[in-house]
């Protein structure tokens, strides 16, 4: 089974937001530097630039609704939007969100917002606002989505540029993902619940599914910050897996070899793999494959990072064959 068949064709999407830039980069202004691509909006004002970000939950949000576990998606989103920045070096300053529905009930929007709050202050930001809206007859009813929106900042002294500063011969290092995070869920949905029930214990797991589908999104904020001096790229793998997103840190005529036996992906990935009969290049486009964050440095750096447990998974070479698994 391909993600496609779940109904997600990453391939067009990625075509439209290529469209969508153009038209996106025609509204910079003249005053001040900005940049549109990378994991976060770039826009500059004399010595400090902002940094800001936009994305959701996905479909992850089917599974807290079928639960009735709705405090846990508010940090998965926001941990999800701090790691986005982050790869600039951006920490973050303030977060907004924004809740559709069509009917739900208060205890809902209170466990969300409750979720929110508390990861904002886990990761040292204000909450200081968003939307609510009430769309009757928009979305199923008991059905919500939600949406956040992330502004950071960094020094222009200290804004991590992977395109002047990834060199051949840097090493890349993986940091360990939670689980699925908040990607691939619909063709994670697909495969498993034909099988599964969410309340179903799974051997393999060591839990039931709908534990292992709500772990949390894990933020690398606390383990990074100290060592951002140390950082040529970082590269937060989302939608689009190992191959769309470390190719966007990538300088041109160079690229990414990475070693898949540096490291033991989680159950989960096995399970969707095999009872899906998925593809291995699709797994690593679809899912992060139990690494959250791929981060660029100098071999000379690595025992910096040695005390938060990152695996060496591969290195920059030259080429443009853009991300290659071996």
């Amino acid at each position: 089974m391909l993600y496609k068949n779940a109904g997600v064709d990453i391939d067009a999407l990625n075509l439209v937001r290529k469209g969508i830039g153009k038209h996106v980069k025609k509204t910079f202004s003249s005053g001040a530097r900005s940049e549109f691509g990378l994991f976060g909006g770039i826009y500059s004002i004399n010595n400090e630039i902002l940094i800001s970000s936009c994305d959701s939950v996905g479909t992850k949000i089917l599974i807290a609704c079928a639960t009735g576990i709705n405090n846990t998606v508010g940090a998965d989103l926001v941990n999800h939007c701090v790691n986005d920045i982050l790869t600039t070096g951006a920490l973050p300053l303030f977060f907004m969100d924004y809740i559709g529905f069509s009917k739900l009930r208060q205890k809902i929007l209170v466990d969300v917002v409750s979720g929110l709050a508390k990861a904002c202050i886990k990761e040292k930001m204000a909450l200081v606002g968003g939307e609510t809206a009430q769309l009757t007859r928009f979305y199923p009813d008991g059905v919500y989505d939600l949406v956040g929106f992330i502004v950071g900042k960094v020094s222009k002294k200290n804004y991590i540029d992977p395109l002047r500063r990834i060199k051949k011969g840097h090493i890349i290092l993986g940091l360990r993902s939670s689980g699925l995070h908040t990607n691939g869920f619909s063709l994670a949905r697909r495969v498993l619940l034909r099988k599964y029930r969410l309340s179903s214990y799974v051997p393999q797991l060591k839990g039931t599914l709908a534990q292992e589908l709500l772990k949390i999104h894990r933020s690398y904020r606390r383990e990074l910050q100290p060592r951002l001096k140390y950082v040529k790229g970082l590269a937060h793998i989302t939608g689009g897996g190992f191959y769309d997103n470390i190719e966007r840190i990538l300088p041109p005529g160079h690229s990414a070899a990475i070693r898949k036996k540096a490291w033991q992906p989680q159950p989960v990935f096995r399970l969707i793999q095999e009872l899906g009969k998925v593809p291995d290049d699709e797994m690593y486009r679809v899912f992060n494959m139990g690494i959250g964050m791929c981060v660029v440095i100098d071999q000379r750096h690595l025992r910096y990072f040695r005390p938060i447990k990152a695996k060496v998974i591969g290195e920059i070479v030259r080429g443009d064959f853009g991300t290659r698994l071996e």
